[in-house]
């Protein structure tokens, strides 16, 4: 669905390329996540992708077709959320979905489920001036997916969403797969795209470091190990015991017999540890 060869772009002015010869492609129904921290060029390679910047070098393919081939046509078939919502705040939420979905030459979704889908229904008469930020990228999404797009660019989908909402917004995004949408996702947040992402790649300063699945990063960085946390005398104590052979260790089945057992779990890396191991940098 998406092709990228050799891709470069360089600011008016700047000394430096904020994109550096990276390649990466994404196939049909996935969710791809490009993860890198702010400045690192992931928004820079999005806005190219969906046609807002122009004189890039290298080569860019969407939906089988080289990206400078493509007409307005092109904006029938992707949908884009921002992660900074640009609405017309003296409408009301149902009013901007109505006028956007005016638009499309194609029929578009009905703008009221689009914002019952989201949690917005009880707000759809509201002006959205009086949105709070989190309500603001409820309306975004909804507005990314009046058209049924083929594929979806998210940029930091649940940024400004309490823990309740952004669970919501992942969900729509995990169904939107399920019905075979391809998913462009940017972020530093990588919980989600330890959670969402089917391939993610690691970006800093213009370049991939990496392009990996997540099941695959964890288990090359992660480290074979048990760690048990049990009771002594009253007090909290852990001990760690390799997952090689586990079943046979004396001291490991004797913890499990004789002791109080609080927690037992594996020694899996976390995306923010892989990513400081493979590129040297904190997302944050």
């Amino acid at each position: 669905m998406i092709r990228v060869s050799n891709l470069s772009f360089t600011y008016p002015g700047s000394p430096a390329p904020a994109v550096d010869g990276i390649a990466f492609s994404v196939p049909k129904g996935e969710i791809f996540g490009f993860l890198g921290p702010n400045g690192s060029g992931k928004s820079t390679t999005q806005k190219i992708i969906i046609g807002l910047l122009k004189g890039y070098r290298g080569e860019v393919e969407v939906l089988g077709r080289d990206l400078a081939e493509w007409d307005a046509g092109y904006y029938e078939r992707i949908g884009v959320c921002f992660e900074l919502p640009n609405h017309y705040p003296k409408l009301t939420a149902l009013e901007n979905l109505r006028l956007f979905s005016s638009f499309y030459e194609k029929e578009t979704e009905d703008p009221l489920e689009m914002l019952r889908l989201v949690g917005l229904e009880d707000n759809a008469e509201k002006r959205v001036e009086s949105f709070s930020k989190g309500m603001r990228m409820k309306l975004n999404l909804a507005r990314s997916l009046l058209h049924d797009p083929e594929i979806l660019f998210l940029d930091e989908p649940t940024s400004g969403l309490d823990p309740s909402s952004a669970r919501a917004v992942k969900d729509i995004i995990l169904e939107k797969k399920r019905e075979g949408k391809t998913i462009f996702l940017t972020t530093h947040n990588m919980e989600i795209a330890d959670e969402l992402c089917d391939t993610v790649s690691f970006i800093v300063n213009g370049k991939i470091c990496l392009t990996e699945h997540p099941w695959q990063l964890r288990q090359d960085y992660g480290k074979r190990t048990v760690r048990v946390e049990y009771v002594l005398d009253g007090q909290i104590e852990s001990a760690e015991y390799p997952l090689e052979g586990l079943g046979y260790s004396a001291e490991f089945l004797s913890l499990l017999r004789d002791e109080e057992i609080r927690t037992i779990h594996s020694k899996e890396a976390t995306m923010e540890d892989i990513f400081l191991s493979v590129t040297g940098r904190r997302l944050s």
